[in-house]
């Protein structure tokens, strides 16, 4: 019987890229995530933005651009995390 990594079995978590609206809250941030998508008749490139409340222990402000990954649920909205800070708020 060969051991293997934990890590290796598990699927690749989602990974999204934001900007932080709002850090009103403790240990939480809201994060916007933007994603361009082409409408399927016409072909005009449209945005489409979703909120998404992440864990924050990296004490992020509003402003910032930050990674976030999928995670466990830890709160009745809340399944995401931030990875890191990619660009703080001037």
């Amino acid at each position: 019987m060969s051991e293997t990594n934990p890590s290796e079995n598990r699927a690749q978590r989602k990974v999204r890229e934001g900007i932080v609206v709002s850090n009103k809250m403790e240990k939480t941030v809201v994060v916007r995530v933007e994603r361009r998508i082409q409408h399927p008749l016409y072909g005009k490139v449209m945005r489409r933005t979703e909120r998404f409340k992440a864990h924050d222990l990296l004490n992020c402000d509003e402003g910032d651009r930050v990674e976030i990954m999928e995670t466990r649920p830890m709160s009745k909205d809340k399944r995401w995390r931030v990875v890191q800070i990619l660009e703080k708020v001037k």
